[in-house]
């Protein structure tokens, strides 16, 4: 066989397994979204088959035997076909190892997991829930044992989400991004503008969810996402997945919080916009998947934060808003909507902090995570430790589980290590920013006349075109010429927060 044919069943077959792996995920945005409540466990029932024949696809024999006859041939593959075949063998290395009984029982306890989760937030019941969780520990170690890596579970997880990542090297770049922003949250929060900035929040009121509607998908569309590719609607949790054709966002409303729902909405767009911007023809290849969650969320976080709330963006937008919401908004001045759009106050829910705080926030799960896998945390002192930490770092206790250890998704299917990927988002964002900026110093400008199309197809030629044929640290450095650092992150913060607090 010809290395082109060897190649071309070779993707043949990737494909197929990305495209199993893509209805898994419709199911999911589904289950989150339209499932009847009494559809839980056939749901489980169907993610678990689907899982099954997923894995029995990707551990395929053919695929290995495929794998050999084009490494031994290694010199004579092109740059992207190298990249293929690398991450190829990544995947079939980890799919080979895991016994399809426990695919299977991972893909139904993830499922049965979110409904669980469901069910103890809306009764702020963690009792019932521990059960769940302990159980998605113990599989997720079970999981790190069967890669050969149990004697570093938690690294195991990480590598999942951004492949090569370890905990040492995120704790490095965790500890000093604390030393600067702590000092930098405490000056702004103690500046007498956050109670200005609270006082115009409490006037953000009465904002009809029709209305709400309207303007974020005029806002998500102006910035580029594909609504003939994709589209939006209501979860418990706000979500992206899909991509190519096909990309689902959700949202949540509150007529008393129109911002929310905007920048979390803006935020999703971000991922979507990533998605639609991967190349269609390669997509299930590492020339057509996305980079690992770092690079994934920096996408989400540099629409939602650097461009969405930017002077230039609002000065495009707020007439619009205005005219929405004519009655809302009528005492409240530009200045005093820049200020609720940059609005720094500390809470004790992640999905509602401001781009300042938040950081703390995916400080204080990692820490955690670090616990629970090195056998320091048992999952029933899981609300103590997290009260303790919300109140070191964020400085709020939580009074229910439901704002405290309940308030996220993630860890109720498995989702481990997921979470550091939000502020090594924020860290590549920054990085990213300042490089566009200087390539082209008047993007604000282009914002103030609704023109977003510079940054995104920059964004498209610099980090979606490449998928994953790098990884996130090595696309950091080969798109910006530094290594990946919080420091760009923090000048951001102090450059954007400092002029507004710290006058």
């Amino acid at each position: 066989m010809t290395i082109d044919a060897a190649f071309s069943e070779l993707t043949t077959r990737v494909k197929r397994v990305h495209t199993l792996g893509l209805i898994g995920e419709l199911l999911g945005w589904d289950e989150q979204v339209n499932l009847p409540p009494g559809g839980a466990e056939q749901r489980a029932a169907q993610h678990a088959a689907l899982a099954e024949a997923q894995h029995e696809a990707a551990s395929a024999a053919r695929l290995g035997e495929l794998l050999l006859e084009l490494e031994q041939q290694d010199a004579t593959l092109s740059a992207d076909q190298r990249a293929v075949v690398v991450q190829v063998r990544r995947d079939f290395d980890r799919a080979t190892k895991l016994p399809a009984d426990f695919v299977r029982e991972k893909a139904a306890q993830g499922s049965r997991g979110y409904h669980a989760w469901a069910r103890a937030k809306a009764a702020d019941n963690f009792a019932g829930y521990a059960p769940v969780l302990e159980k998605n520990l113990e599989l997720a170690q079970c999981e790190a044992t069967y890669l050969g890596r149990g004697a570093a579970p938690y690294d195991a997880m990480l590598d999942k989400f951004d492949p090569g990542l370890t905990a040492a090297a995120v704790e490095k770049l965790f500890t000093e991004l604390k030393r600067d922003l702590v000092p930098l949250v405490r000056a702004i929060t103690a500046s007498p503008v956050a109670a200005q900035a609270r006082a115009v929040n409490a006037k953000l009121r009465g904002f009809p969810v029709a209305d709400q509607q309207a303007f974020l998908r005029e806002v998500t569309a102006a910035l580029g996402f594909d609504y003939t590719r994709g589209r939006i609607d209501v979860s418990l949790h706000p979500f992206c997945s899909g991509t190519g054709g096909d990309v689902r966002m959700t949202t949540r409303f509150n007529v008393d919080a129109p911002l929310d729902a905007l920048f979390s909405s803006i935020h999703e767009t971000g991922h979507g916009l990533y998605e639609q911007g991967l190349p269609v023809a390669d997509l299930g290849t590492a020339l057509g998947i996305h980079a690992g969650m770092a690079v994934h969320e920096s996408q989400s976080r540099l629409w939602e934060n650097q461009v969405a709330r930017s002077r230039g963006f609002w000065r495009h937008f707020e007439p619009r808003w205005r005219a929405l919401f004519p009655m809302q908004t009528e005492a409240l001045s530009a200045e005093e909507l820049y200020l609720a759009v940059n609005a720094v106050e500390p809470t004790l829910i992640r999905v509602d902090a401001d781009e300042v705080t938040y950081n703390l926030h995916i400080v204080l799960r990692f820490e955690l995570e670090k616990k629970l896998f090195a056998g320091e945390l048992a999952v029933r002192d899981l609300p103590a430790a997290w009260r303790a930490a919300s109140r070191e770092l964020v400085g709020l206790e939580p009074a229910t589980d439901r704002e405290g250890v309940l308030q996220d998704v993630h860890w109720s299917d498995g989702a481990f290590g997921y979470f550091p990927s939000y502020c090594l988002g924020n860290m590549i964002a920054a990085q990213l920013w300042y490089r566009a900026l200087a390539l082209r110093p008047a993007l604000e400008e282009d914002f103030a006349r609704g023109d977003f199309s510079w940054l995104l197809g920059w964004l498209r030629t610099e980090v979606h075109s490449h998928g994953r044929k790098f990884s996130a640290l090595e696309l950091v450095r080969r798109v910006t010429g530094e290594s990946l650092s919080p420091q760009p992150l923090v000048r951001y913060l102090r450059e954007r927060y400092g002029a507004i607090y710290l006058r």
